[in-house]
């Protein structure tokens, strides 16, 4: 989506999307005053933000987070560190640079232009849905054909329920939304259209949903507590957190794994790995262990001969993983995330033959099997 977007409102309004990945920031522009609002940069993509500002003549005011992102670096601390925006968030938000927090309710005006915040948790606590005219900016709690994931720190189904049937759910049909990710390449939606053919917004009772919600529960990956962390504390340095390329971390997990690129990722069961290490030395698996140093020699030990390279550091490492390339592969880590994106990079790289271990370290150790290392 790039260009003006003018359909349905009586007001002149630029509005673009500015990003070439599943994350998606949008630069909005009141054509009357010559003043810019930015919502949920991305860290790493400032500079292009701000040539694309400064080419339309805009000065940026305000830069909002929809929510505490855990899929990237959120941009605001430092795009307004840079040009003096308010850094605005909701009040639930525990970042430590916000200057203005809002509420269900709370409007900001600039110019002609003018947002009203509606309070959508869910995904996560400081969850807001921003309405504009006939725009709605639904961050992670509704995107197109789905939503944001509820099993992350912060993320309740029951709250999600409430944002989408009580707050989003009667808003007009004609709205057009614009969510905070899309791994589809999809750009806007109706609000109807999302009602009619969303499967959130299937006839369920809010004890149905949050049941529905927490059977597709899973671990969050430790990368994305990583990034929660650095942007609770307001990170400036693009390279603070490694994160996978456009994983669709922020949508909930389907019964089979997905890594980076969407790539489908095979898991094997812990009692799988255990049987396959039986064989003789020219038909076993390579086992590589895709956690920090020293969890190997923590309270869950790591398997026998394990090959050691942390998720972090796999793209630039691939050559000591390269002679086992004809080989099958098992990553494992803790408990099953790390080692579900470092498949999925093996994979990108053309490794034919690869497997996450489900349940990690933790589900070998419930199991009683042994382990080399432990403390």
């Amino acid at each position: 989506m790039s260009g003006d977007a003018t359909a349905g409102r009586s007001f002149a309004m630029l509005l673009r999307q500015l990003n070439d990945t599943a994350c998606y920031t949008y630069l909005l522009g009141s054509e009357k005053t010559k003043e810019a609002i930015l919502i949920d940069p991305v860290l790493e993509r400032i500079d292009h933000y701000l040539d694309e500002i400064s080419s339309e003549g805009l000065a940026l005011r305000y830069a909002i987070n929809t929510h505490t992102h855990a899929d990237h670096l959120s941009g605001v601390a430092a795009i307004a560190d840079r040009t003096g925006a308010t850094a605005v968030m909701h009040r639930n938000s525990p970042s430590s640079c916000v200057e203005l927090r809002v509420d269900e309710g709370s409007k900001i005006a600039m110019g002609d232009v003018e947002l009203e915040f509606l309070y959508t948790p869910g995904h996560t606590t400081d969850g807001v849905t921003i309405r504009t005219g006939k725009l709605l900016f639904t961050g992670d709690t509704l995107f197109i054909g789905g939503a944001g994931r509820t099993d992350l720190p912060g993320g309740d189904p029951g709250q999600h329920y409430d944002s989408l049937f009580t707050r989003i759910a009667p808003l007009p049909d004609d709205l057009l939304i614009y969510p905070a990710h899309d791994y589809r390449g999809k750009t806007s939606s109706r609000l109807g259209e999302e009602k009619q053919q969303n499967e959130y917004f299937e006839p369920r009772s809010r004890t149905q949903y949050v049941e529905w919600l927490q059977n597709r529960a899973a671990e969050a990956p430790d990368w994305m507590l990583d990034v929660l962390k650095a942007n609770y504390a307001c990170a400036r340095d693009p390279r603070a957190v490694w994160i996978p390329v456009d994983a669709p971390a922020c949508m909930m997990p389907n019964p089979q794994a997905v890594g980076a690129n969407e790539q489908a990722v095979r898991t094997i069961s812990p009692d799988e790995v255990r049987d396959r290490l039986t064989v003789s030395e020219a038909n076993r698996p390579v086992i590589l262990d895709v956690r920090e140093p020293e969890e190997l020699i923590g309270p869950l030990g790591h398997l026998e001969d394990a090959v050691l390279v942390p998720v972090g550091r796999l793209p630039e490492r691939l050559d000591e993983v390269e002679p086992y390339r004809d080989r099958e592969i098992i990553a494992v880590c803790k408990a099953g995330g790390r080692s579900a994106t470092a498949a999925s990079i093996l994979m990108q790289a053309g490794f034919a033959h690869v497997l996450s271990m489900d349940g990690g370290m933790q589900a070998w150790n419930e199991r009683g099997f042994p382990t080399s290392g432990a403390s």
